[in-house]
């Protein structure tokens, strides 16, 4: 199994979970499980295209899945997973 980090603005849809431990053998597998156990995730992960959020980073053990085979990329025992919002804003 591997380990999804879950940030805090979407804890609440993961049952206030910081982390959840998931089946799969690659990352997008990982995440169908994890919006498959909580389903309330799915649309603040996903488009309505089914294609992750472009705010949405995804980091397997620290690189970014954009560099490696994207939700293609294979996850191994015990591997973990962020999921990381782009944050924007700020004042001057």
């Amino acid at each position: 199994m591997a380990k999804i980090l879950i940030p805090t603005p979407l804890r609440q849809y993961a049952g206030g979970a910081k982390e959840v431990d998931v089946a799969g053998a690659t990352v997008g597998e990982a995440l169908a499980a994890l919006t498959s156990a909580h389903s309330d995730l799915k649309k603040h992960l996903y488009n309505d295209e089914g294609k992750l959020r472009s705010f949405v980073n995804v980091y397997l053990n620290d690189e970014d899945i954009r560099y490696l085979d994207r939700e293609s990329s294979a996850v191994a025992e015990g591997d973990t997973l962020s999921i990381v919002p782009s944050i924007a804003g700020g004042g001057r």
